[in-house]
């Protein structure tokens, strides 16, 4: 844990009494065989208020996201926003009819559903109206690693959400599996969103009234698209079941909820969807800005998100290499320690390996993580949009059922992985 405290102590007994009890709840039984690093610090003055050896390197868990929400707002700065490009052979004929439509990602992670609306409904006020070839996505901005190799087994988990340049829903989807009125038959199963790439293979029952819940998700990927198997059973009478999941191919995923929300608007796709790198002889026929960086940090560090913290980090790569260099765990990593450095961290006591923090291979003491607040904290560019990111306690993101006695007191980024578990803020 890494705090920094509002100057509400003002005296030595303050002081002792806060470390007394600090003391006592580091004494926990369930604590004795853990290794525990800690550090509180007066706000504005800096002097240390409690302390447990806060020099250790440890893993950082998702308070990594610090880190990484810090240099991306220093490198791109609060207002930046990440573009998808659209492109065509050329300009829509007079029906307004395009041989093929391409879609050039350029790293935004926070495209969901109803952005791909909002880009879609931008086509058909331009005059789109029909793509008579193909649908062709390119996220070659960034490499085919979609997996960092220390995570270990990729799931199928939202959390384990694939990293690419062209994504949509941050690469996951929702499931609901709501039982039959009679025992024995399917339950309902209901995918957001409803779209071919995805298909369902229900092999699960509705169980009797108060019997056991079973249901299981499972994944077989196909030429162009997913099956999702939902087996198992669920009892009649019962809350439906909620799932999210993520799929295997984020371009893809995205070209299909591109096509879904094209047709929405009114403008056919006659061809199918297709990964390949964009022409040189294609014309750009629009760009579709994303939402700004302060408003992707909040959506990143609320809800700790993987996939935006990977894709930050991705993109920090692209920046500092140049746009004809494909972003990378391992430029993304070495850009976003210059940019720590930059700002006057010491990243000599780090070990970065991803941005999000899901590698047990990250390595980071706490008294870096209270520098990189109080840094943040002082800044007029980045300190406002980093601060209002925070999970503020009892109240939202990954903070909202936790810590109900600091309601209104407590802004902090959580960590958690298995065997490890950590906090960072103000309070």
């Amino acid at each position: 844990a890494g705090c920094a405290a509002a100057p509400a102590v003002e005296t030595d007994t303050g002081a002792d009494d806060l470390r007394s009890r600090l003391d006592r709840s580091l004494a926990a039984p369930a604590l004795q065989e853990a290794h525990i690093s800690a550090l509180v610090v007066d706000r504005e003055t800096g002097k240390e208020l409690f302390t447990r050896d806060p020099d250790r390197p440890l893993v950082p868990a998702s308070n990594l996201k610090v880190l990484t929400g810090i240099a991306a707002l220093a490198a791109f700065g609060p207002a930046h926003r990440f573009s998808t490009e659209v492109l065509a052979p050329g300009e829509p004929s007079e029906d307004g009819e395009v041989d093929a439509l391409f879609i050039r990602g350029g790293g935004d992670p926070t495209l969901t559903s109803e952005q791909w609306w909002r880009l879609a409904a931008d086509l058909r006020l331009r005059g789109l109206r029909r793509v008579r070839g193909d649908l062709v996505m390119d996220d070659t901005l960034f490499d085919s690693e979609r997996y960092h190799p220390s995570w270990g087994n990729d799931t199928f988990r939202a959390y384990h959400a694939p990293v690419g340049a062209l994504s949509a829903n941050y690469g996951a989807f929702f499931v609901a599996v709501e039982a039959a009125s009679v025992p024995g038959d399917p339950p309902r199963v209901r995918f957001d969103p409803s779209i071919p790439y995805l298909r369902l293979a229900n092999r699960a029952r509705t169980g009797a009234a108060g019997s056991a819940e079973s249901i299981q998700l499972t994944r077989e990927l196909g030429d162009d698209f997913e099956r999702i198997v939902v087996a198992g059973s669920i009892p009649a009478g019962s809350e439906p079941l909620e799932f999210w999941r993520s799929v295997a191919r984020p371009a893809r995923y995205a070209g299909a909820v591109l096509r879904m929300q094209l047709e929405a608007n009114g403008i056919a796709v006659e061809g199918g969807i297709r990964l390949a790198k964009v022409p040189e002889t294609a014309a750009s026929f629009h760009q579709f800005e994303g939402i700004s960086l302060g408003e992707v940090s909040r959506l990143f560090l609320k809800n700790s998100n993987n996939f935006i913290a990977e894709s930050l980090v991705k993109s920090m790569g692209v920046r500092s290499a140049g746009a004809a260099t494909r972003g990378s765990w391992e430029r993304g990593i070495s850009a976003q320690l210059a940019e720590l450095e930059a700002l006057g961290l010491d990243t000599t006591r780090l070990r970065l390996v991803d941005g999000s923090g899901l590698s047990y291979e990250n390595r980071v003491p706490v008294r870096l993580l209270v520098e990189a607040l109080r840094i943040a904290d002082v800044s007029f560019e980045i300190g406002p949009e980093f601060g209002a990111a925070l999970p503020i306690a009892a109240s939202d993101g990954t903070l909202e059922r936790r810590a109900g006695a600091a309601l209104g007191r407590v802004r902090a980024k959580t960590g958690l992985l298995t065997r490890v578990t950590g906090l960072t803020g103000f309070a």
